[in-house]
């Protein structure tokens, strides 16, 4: 069974996949609020892995860069409930309060959330609102998302540092943004983006930096990165290619022997002997 979201377009998502294992891209742009029901939840970044899996909870900062293996665990699918923390809600909720932060440095990373009485109230309070045949009332949901952040700020002293910052991705070092994120497969005006650049300027100063186009450059990689995992680390084609940033089997396998003259399952074979 393919994936299931319920209220797909609300604040407030049900997530649950009934394969045995699922992978997806996550770049948001808004925090994300994740609660693990069942299954595990793997999240890979360019500099750490997490594994999640029944009763634990974690929030993604929003523009942050992770490849998600969501997988069946104890004969459970994975299943989790997903609140978007809008900056909409945000702004309006520190506004209100009179809230403010002290700046810190942009996190690149997911934050594990500790166990708390007061995240299991607030999920177990959410699990019935999926039962709705009609899409959650848009002020209901916003109070849940109030609730979210109080909870937040209740366990994690600072949350404020990032749930405040409203500021958007400033300009960068293009050469080390790109050296961390190249294997997550995502448009070239995102990783624009993310460096604080429009499209233009994004490919004017990437080929500047590297001498030819994003496209090239990236594809490159991730089939050296693939190679190493093969040869190196001994791992199989069909386990590695997702993580590299390639979307189908059979794409990766034509152009990693387009690049190296053999195919995957060759190196692989030559490994073996």
């Amino acid at each position: 069974m393919a994936t299931k979201q319920i209220n797909k377009n609300a604040e407030i998502v049900f997530s649950c996949s009934g394969s045995t294992r699922h992978n997806t891209e996550m770049i948001s742009e808004e925090h994300c609020v994740v609660r693990v029901l069942s299954g595990e939840l793997k999240v890979i970044q360019s500099n750490k892995t997490y594994v999640f899996g029944l009763g634990e909870t974690l929030l993604f900062p929003r523009n942050q860069l992770s490849t998600l293996v969501k997988s069946d665990k104890d004969g459970l699918p994975y299943r989790a409930i997903v609140v978007k923390l809008t900056q909409d809600v945000l702004r309006a909720f520190y506004e209100q309060k009179k809230l403010q932060a002290t700046l810190v440095s942009k996190t690149d990373y997911i934050i594990p959330l500790s166990q708390s009485p007061l995240l299991d109230s607030f999920f177990a309070s959410i699990l019935p609102y999926f039962d709705l045949n009609y899409k959650l009332p848009q002020e209901l949901s916003q109070l849940k998302i109030q609730e979210a952040i109080t909870v937040l700020r209740s366990i994690n002293q600072d949350i404020d540092n990032i749930l405040s910052d409203f500021s958007e991705p400033h300009k960068i070092n293009l050469v080390e943004f790109m050296e961390r994120n190249y294997m997550f497969n995502m448009p070239i005006e995102k990783f624009g983006y993310l460096t604080g650049r429009s499209l233009t300027t994004f490919k004017r100063d990437f080929k500047k930096a590297f001498n030819t186009t994003p496209q090239k450059w990236i594809t490159q990689k991730r089939l050296e990165l693939a190679r190493f995992q093969i040869t190196e680390k001994k791992r199989k084609p069909i386990d590695v290619f997702y993580e590299v940033g390639f979307e189908n089997l059979s794409h990766f396998s034509f152009a990693f022997k387009k690049q190296f003259g053999k195919s995957p399952t060759e190196f692989v074979n030559h490994n073996l002997r």
